[in-house]
């Protein structure tokens, strides 16, 4: 029998799906596990394992930027990283792995810490943490426990299914999480995804956009790009539709212009649909559209009507409301009302509003700034130098500038291959209040196009550097 592209590809992900999954599944923990786990917390609650200067939670993009620095502005600082994975991966950019685009693997988004350890010299604990004692300047772990003078976190987003599905129960939960894995967080999801896209047949990819603050606003516009490309690569016929509750998504005008123009009909937005249930085994969504009913409100609206609907897929890409990692919760810091939990900040300043020694950046941070790998970045080095200035006996504020900083935050988004082409989003950050805040704006080519093939040279170039900044 004649293998073709697709069988192969069919056989090498699940091989590396296996490997992953054995690695980083969730859902599946047993009583057992939970007492074990309680245990080994307990344990290491008893082990203090010494005391750092500056301890930092997460070795994400935010959190690496932070010790990077820190250690460039003083190579003897004491410092120490607690970070929970082995190996770093990138989520920035990885959609383009599920498009297939020229080197793109996945070994473009995974790094090994060993290099900016032994090239900065801090100290690492690979551990999950269990909690946080303010009082006593403490963080336990599952590999035990750390006091701290400075504790800078940065331990990124979880998922809050259960807000958003309030019936679904523990073991629901689970199964969709496998079945259609969110992708926003580094690990076996975006293999998982991959191979479901590699094993499907001709039929349509949903993706719901989750509802208020989440990371990185333009990744399911990007990702539906890269699955548009991929299905138009292995000839399976069906549409890519992005599911989102109200009418706007990030970069909007630029991936619909982009969409029509690339792949004519087979992206296809539906808004104003909201899903409420998924049928893993039957592969079935419902969700309820808000049709609009060509009557007026008395302040002139369109009157709206809820419809319950149904659809098949093939493959979904459920994107559920984000959150603060539950590492916030175990500090016990003022947060925002919203469901995701952000940081309150102490001013402009990345020290946190209810401890003056706990610092946060990254996809926490309060301020009115966008959550990307380039903002963790900005962040990650402004925290650094205020941080080195406190040490040193002194204070640091952001600088005085008579204009908005122009390089805050510059957001790529691939949107097609042969050729390549990308989309960028440029946000300018100002500081004048009680707020960091960031004004953003989608630039134009001069053909009138939102993407070029030199946004895409750019994106890849952008990429290069800061994996070269973090690991080189």
């Amino acid at each position: 029998m004649d293998m073709n592209r697709r069988d192969m590809l069919k056989m090498s992900v699940a091989g590396a799906a296996t490997v992953a999954a054995a690695a980083t599944l969730t859902g599946c923990a047993t009583k057992a596990d939970a007492a074990e786990t309680a245990t080994a917390a307990a344990g290491a609650a008893a082990k203090i394992m010494g005391k750092h200067k500056v301890v930092i939670i997460g070795g994400g993009i935010g959190g690496m930027t932070v010790a990077n620095n820190l250690k460039k502005l003083d190579k003897n600082m004491d410092i120490l990283v607690i970070e929970k994975n082995d190996t770093f991966m990138s989520c920035p950019v990885s959609n383009t792995y599920l498009g297939k685009l020229e080197g793109m693997t996945l070994g473009t988004f995974i790094f090994d810490y060993a290099q900016p350890i032994e090239k900065h010299g801090y100290n690492w604990l690979q551990g999950e943490v269990q909690a946080i004692d303010r009082k006593a300047k403490v963080v336990t772990t599952t590999n035990g426990a750390v006091g701290y003078d400075i504790l800078v976190l940065s331990p990124g987003i979880g998922y809050n299914y259960e807000a958003q599905f309030p019936t679904w129960d523990a073991k629901k939960i689970a199964a969709v999480k496998r079945a259609a894995p969110a992708a926003l967080i580094p690990g076996s999801e975006h293999i998982i995804l991959e191979r479901n896209l590699n094993n499907m047949e001709d039929g349509d990819v949903i993706i719901t956009v989750p509802k208020g603050k989440f990371r990185c606003p333009p990744a399911p516009g990007e990702r539906a790009s890269m699955i548009a490309t991929f299905m138009n690569k292995e000839e399976i016929e069906g549409k890519v539709i992005v599911m989102t509750e109200g009418t706007g998504f990030s970069k909007k005008a630029a991936f619909l212009q982009s969409w029509k123009d690339i792949y004519g009909d087979k992206i296809v937005h539906l808004p104003n649909s909201k899903i409420t249930d998924v049928d893993v085994s039957k592969k079935v969504i419902t969700y309820i559209e808000q049709i609009g009913t060509g009557k007026k409100d008395d302040l002139g609206d369109e009157i709206m009507k809820p419809v319950t609907k149904t659809h098949k897929y093939e493959v979904l890409n459920l994107m559920p409301l984000n959150k603060a990692s539950d590492v916030i919760t175990m500090a016990g810091l003022e947060v925002t009302k919203d469901t995701f939990g952000k940081v309150k900040m102490a001013g402009c300043t990345f020290a946190t509003k209810t401890d003056a020694d706990i610092y946060a950046v990254g996809d926490v941070v309060g301020h009115a700034i966008p959550p990307s790998g380039q903002t963790a970045n900005w962040a990650g080095r402004m925290c650094a130098q205020e941080i080195a200035a406190r040490l040193k006996g002194g204070t640091y504020t952001l600088p005085v500038k008579s204009k908005p900083d122009p390089a805050g935050n510059v957001c790529f988004s691939m949107v097609g291959d042969n050729p390549e082409q990308a989309v960028r989003v440029v946000h300018e950050f100002s500081w004048t209040g009680a707020v960091i805040k960031g004004k953003g704006h989608v630039p134009k080519e001069k053909n009138g196009l939102y993407r070029s093939k030199g946004t895409a040279k750019a994106l890849r170039d952008w990429y290069r550097g800061l994996m070269g900044d973090l690991f080189a």
